[in-house]
């Protein structure tokens, strides 16, 4: 399938992969989240380990073009080696968004065939992990393997949640992906939380208001 218009070159480089290929390591993964911040749903993370040149266009998932972004993932599914994973609702709300999606990283490096042998990470370094890791603020704007697993998770995350819009169709969820738009904090006062919305993001909302409707 040919990439969408408006194909563009990023300021994504591969100076960090590099660097760390002429220190001796083989298999760099980059890691990225999606869904952090959203109001329903599981954090989805990729981990992308890139085995070909990057695609040009390659960036920060958020700023690119929902099309561009959409065939952009397809590149890097068929051209990279890639594992996704997540993190669930109960997690979420269980541990709490950041160790949540900490695990979801974890899973995604578990994943990845051949293992890495080195993360570089979007943010913060991952406690625990079991290999080295480098982490870059902005790290999705910076090094093509972030940008690429930034793409992934963002692309399969809203794949994920537009799957629940029919069964779930006053929170117009194609549409906000889950995030805390005016309209879903609406529908949300009206109707009620689902079990897919995150208890801890909507702690205004009484146990009372679980939605009868949809559970």
């Amino acid at each position: 399938m040919p990439l969408a218009a408006g194909r563009r070159s990023s300021g994504c480089s591969l100076a960090h992969e590099r660097e760390l290929a002429r220190t001796g390591y083989r298999c760099v993964a980059g890691i990225d989240e999606a869904g952090r911040g959203a109001l329903f749903g599981p954090v989805v993370v990729a981990a992308v380990t890139l085995s070909s040149r990057p695609h040009p266009a390659i960036d920060d998932s958020k700023r690119l073009a929902p099309a561009l972004r959409h065939d952009l993932a397809l590149w890097i599914m068929r051209n990279a080696r890639f594992a996704v994973a997540s993190a669930s609702r109960e997690e979420i709300d269980c541990l709490n968004i950041r160790r949540a999606t900490f695990v979801a990283m974890k899973r995604a490096l578990r994943l990845l065939d051949p293992p890495p042998d080195f993360a570089l990470v979007d943010g913060e370094p991952i406690p625990g992990l079991d290999l080295p890791q480098r982490a870059l603020i902005k790290g999705d704007g910076i090094s093509f393997s972030i940008a690429a697993a930034s793409i992934v998770a963002k692309v399969q995350r809203d794949c994920l949640v537009g799957l629940y819009d029919d069964r779930f169709p006053c929170y117009n969820l194609a549409k906000n992906k889950g995030y805390g738009t005016l309209a879903h904090i609406d529908a949300i006062n009206r109707h009620g939380l689902t079990r897919h919305h995150r208890r801890s993001f909507c702690r205004w909302v009484d146990d009372r208001q679980l939605s009868l409707t949809f559970g």
